[in-house]
């Protein structure tokens, strides 16, 4: 079905996405003419269409003053209609007006709503609102005013609890009924037929408390669709064409709807733009029509696109770089992408939020946006376990990895019930889309099991078995092949491009990064991007603080490198490190820290690693302690490195800043110092303040050093 978006706390909702979407508030659509809107909230300049295209209008006047008033009544003559000429729901109309003193009541209660004011000749007969959309009758319906009927022994004010008893009944337009409420108009009616609110009304007797039928003052509605005349049809559907109204409801006054209204001496009293669609939902009595369901086919005809391209991205590691690459790869293909991350949300590359944005409310910022017509949405599990996912079906969906992360928050305590939340994603592929699994993780390849769309394969091992099985029943996969990115369907191989060609993989030494390339080459192949426009998008991406902040950011120094990463758990850091040992530079220098809702045993599991990594490390504070104190997490680390190497020259400084300056400026000429950082734009912005301050000495020079130079 067609996805929806409740846009405000009231009426405001989105169907569909992206560029695609359509919006509709209470029952008027973005399709809508404003000019049509504002003609039909016009009553006066309604009025005179109508006249002059000889479609039955009651004989009226506009009057703003009591003395045009009496002129209005003296040239229509009695009985009367009053009415405000812009209100609606029934507001300020008064009807079957036969004397002077209630014509000037009426006068001044249409003045609460209104400057200016319609009198009208009453018009004998029923009530009835044809429902148009999309310029066709849909829909038909006979309005009965709130009233009582008598058992010959209740008040009338006790007869009006006995209907409100009714469950369909409740205030305003939360049920299908709305409550009688008395207000002065009823107290008036009463007030003439010479009977108040304690007047037992005898068995039998019908009595109108109100003087129009509108649902929102307690009325009641009966199906009359399939017995309109096929004239008052036509008629109906020319006046919406005459106002240009899509969606309208128009009120007539007939003795009988089943006969032509110029046969009757009928009127058209009324027509309305976003008209109520309870009294064709739920009619009181009848048929129901589901003309909800009209609007929807108007919106969203046959064929038409109401969603945009969905890839969902979620893992352990990875997948901020797997997302910012789809989402590259595809931008390149001439879509308008719209991409989350755990450092922002950004629109055609733009960056529209900062912070961690990898929840359904950060989904749902990219799905509403109208220019977007590709989405890439890093899902992680925080967002999923606290809110759901922020869509209702994806193309693709990939899945990264499964690692020890995150284990003893919110009910997730073993890597198994970890991969049990992360397998929500692959299964919120639609039946013709990918999900697109790890084979070299044994938990990610066992989320195939749960999932209905089609799935398809990447492994850094082309003869892994999992691969050559799905090859043997014609199946999709992309695998690291003699150096090659390359996608298999079958036996059949395609390679786009040599891993080393692509800078990501820092001449292929980073391997969890051609881990990264190979589901997002994988994504863009089965949606139809070609190997060549493939190749280039991926050889085009630069890791680089613009491109992939935090996601091996590398600066070089003029005596030593710089690497920045976003690495912050064991299987994060371990990957590292084997990019590391194929790297230059001594000594090593690591800027590490504990993380303040993980494990004791993951913290101290990073500060092994951090041993076997670097040479000299410094231990600095999370930003976010996440109920640790900041020395629980500095002895948990300290912990694990001894475990490893209780020789290893470790410094310890709090503030992060400070580490990076102390790393700078007491760097050995060849070292690599490696910063971990959970805060990316703080430490990038330190990290290239002090590149730029190098740059400018180097290139700093007098007159005296211009070679040549005229004394």
């Amino acid at each position: 079905g067609i996805p929806w978006i409740r846009l405000n706390k009231y009426s405001l909702c989105q169907l569909g996405y992206g560029k695609n979407q359509k919006r509709i508030q209470a029952t008027v659509s973005s399709e809508t003419s404003s000019i049509a809107v504002e003609l039909a909230c016009d009553k006066e300049d309604t009025k005179f269409i109508l006249e002059q295209a000889e479609v039955p209008v009651p004989k009226g006047e506009i009057v703003r003053t009591e003395a045009g008033l009496k002129d209005a009544v003296e040239y229509i003559g009695y009985p009367l209609v009053i009415k405000p000429i812009n209100g609606n729901h029934g507001r300020g109309i008064t009807t079957n007006l036969n004397n002077w003193e209630d014509t000037l009541d009426a006068f001044h209660a249409a003045k609460e709503v209104s400057r200016s004011i319609i009198v009208e000749r009453y018009i004998v007969g029923e009530d009835y609102r044809l429902l148009v959309i999309d310029y066709k009758l849909v829909a038909a319906a006979k309005r009965t005013p709130a009233g009582v009927t008598g058992d010959g022994k209740s008040t009338i004010k006790e007869l009006i609890d006995i209907v409100n008893s009714d469950p369909r009944r409740g205030y305003g337009h939360e049920k299908v009924l709305t409550q009688i409420t008395v207000d002065e108009l009823t107290k008036g009616i009463l007030e003439q037929n010479n009977r108040t609110l304690e007047t037992v009304l005898p068995e039998g007797e019908w009595m109108a408390l109100k003087d129009t039928a509108n649902l929102s003052t307690g009325g009641t509605s009966t199906d009359v669709t399939d017995i309109v005349h096929p004239y008052n049809v036509f008629m109906a559907e020319r006046i919406s064409k005459l106002i240009g109204l899509d969606i309208c409801g128009i009120d007539i006054m007939t003795t009988d709807i089943s006969s032509p209204l110029h046969e009757t001496g009928g009127a058209i009293l009324e027509v309305n733009a976003g008209p109520g669609f309870r009294m064709h939902l739920a009619p009181s009595e009848g048929l129901p029509r589901n003309v909800a369901g009209n609007v929807v086919d108007m919106l969203f005809p046959p064929g038409t696109e109401y969603k945009i391209p969905i890839v969902a991205i979620t893992g352990t590691n990875g997948k901020t770089t797997t997302t910012r690459l789809v989402s590259h790869i595809m931008k390149m293909k001439g879509y308008k992408v719209g991409y989350t991350t755990t450092d922002g949300v950004y629109i055609q590359n733009r960056l529209m939020m900062k912070g961690d944005c990898t929840g359904p409310a950060s989904a749902e910022f990219v799905l509403k946006d109208p220019t977007v017509d590709f989405a890439v949405l890093e899902s992680a599990r925080g967002g999923l376990l606290r809110a759901g996912l922020g869509f209702k079906s994806c193309d693709v969906a990939i899945v990264t990895n499964v690692a020890p992360d995150h284990l003893g928050l919110k009910g997730i305590n073993t890597i198994e019930q970890l991969a049990r939340a992360k397998g929500v994603i692959p299964e919120t592929v639609h039946a013709g889309g990918y999900a697109i699994l790890n084979a070299d993780d044994d938990l990610v390849y066992g989320m195939r099991k749960s999932v209905s769309a089609n799935v398809a394969l990447f492994s850094m091992d082309e003869n892994n078995p999992r691969v050559k099985a799905i090859a043997k029943v014609g199946g999709l996969s992309a695998v690291y092949e003699n150096g090659y990115i390359t996608i298999c369907r079958g036996e059949w191989k395609m390679r786009i491009t040599k891993a080393t060609n692509v800078p990501l993989t820092f001449g292929g030494k980073a391997t969890f990064m051609i881990q990264n390339v190979l589901p997002a080459a994988l994504t863009a192949y089965v949606r139809g991007v070609p190997l060549e426009d493939i190749k280039v998008a991926l050889e085009s991406f630069i890791p680089s603080p613009s491109q992939t902040p935090g996601r091996l950011n590398m600066f070089e120094f003029k005596n030593f490198n710089v690497l920045l990463d976003y690495a912050h758990n064991a299987a994060g850091l371990k990957a590292l490190n084997n990019m590391l040992q194929r790297m230059e530079g001594t000594p090593k220098v690591g800027i590490i820290a504990g993380i303040g809702d993980r494990r004791e045993e993951d913290n101290t599991g990073i500060g092994e690693i951090a041993a076997e990594m670097f040479d000299e490390i410094i231990i600095r504070q999370d930003k976010h302690l996440r109920g640790k104190k900041d020395t629980e997490l500095i002895e948990m680390l300290s912990e694990g490195i001894k475990k490893v190497d209780p020789k290893k020259k470790v410094k310890i400084i709090p503030k992060e800043s400070e580490a990076i300056e102390h790393a700078i400026t007491n760097a050995k000429k060849g070292s690599l110092i490696v910063i971990c950082s959970d805060v990316v734009p703080d430490a990038l912005a330190l990290v290239t303040k002090y590149k730029e301050e190098e740059a400018k000495n180097l290139y700093d020079f007098s007159r005296d050093d211009i070679p040549n130079l005229q004394k």
